[in-house]
């Protein structure tokens, strides 16, 4: 298909349009624009909280022994 008959197919379908549609604009757009930096910001955020995380276990004290349940049998 070439591009003249691409456009000529396309021009009846914009004169179709509602002109009284409600569209985003530009306070769609500003809302969207916000909440992608808010969404970067908490990344960030938590990016930088999971650095400070330590992931290694403390060892077990071996030379405490396990104690029994209070109030439990022993038998």
């Amino acid at each position: 298909m070439y591009a003249t008959q691409a456009v000529t197919q396309l021009v009846p379908l914009a004169k179709e349009l509602d002109e009284n549609k409600v569209t985003p604009g530009v306070l769609g757009f500003i809302v969207f624009a916000v909440m992608a930096c808010a969404v970067w910001l908490l990344m960030k955020s938590m990016n930088r909280h999971m650095g400070k995380v330590d992931f290694k276990e403390t060892p077990a004290d071996v030379t405490e022994p396990t104690k029994a349940p209070a109030g439990g049998p022993t038998t």
